[in-house]
């Protein structure tokens, strides 16, 4: 997905990048582009600002969808999926979002709009989304269990 491909090019990590690398990574690039280093130079300080707010966004992203991240999250995950009904559903732009009865949201990335048409036409969405989303498709929760 190119928002995924966008964030890593920025901050120039690749695929298999671990969290370590990444806080790594994005503390170096902050130290470069903190607005506190440009506190004389508005024109700096406003550049610097948004650079900062664009690294932020894309460590945060990244770290939400890292190998680890996702492993340590594998228990909650594998709950939700397997007890938790699916509530609603929208995809917009290759991202899939499914809410479910627990509370959860996840983002499900590069799925396509003709298997977006195959789920919601399915006889049952969940056992599609057992079958061909979940296995398949890049995920992150954007909205934790509230139980």
């Amino acid at each position: 997905m190119k928002k995924i491909a966008d964030y890593r090019r920025l901050l120039d990590v690749d695929s298999k990048v671990d969290l370590t690398t990444l806080k790594a990574r994005y503390r170096q690039i902050m130290k470069e582009c903190h607005p506190d280093r440009f506190a004389n130079d508005q024109e700096g300080l406003a550049a610097a600002e948004e650079k900062s707010k664009e690294m932020i966004e894309a460590y945060h992203f990244l770290v939400s969808i890292c190998p680890e991240t996702l492993s340590n999250q594998l228990p909650i995950y594998q709950d939700t999926i397997t007890n938790s009904a699916i509530v609603d559903f929208e995809w917009e732009s290759q991202i899939l979002t499914i809410t479910f009865l627990n509370g959860s949201k996840y983002e499900y990335f590069s799925v396509p709009k003709n298997e977006y048409i195959k789920f919601v036409n399915a006889d049952s969405p969940a056992r599609f989304a057992k079958r061909h989303i979940y296995p398949k498709y890049t995920y992150r929760n954007i909205l934790k269990t509230t139980a």
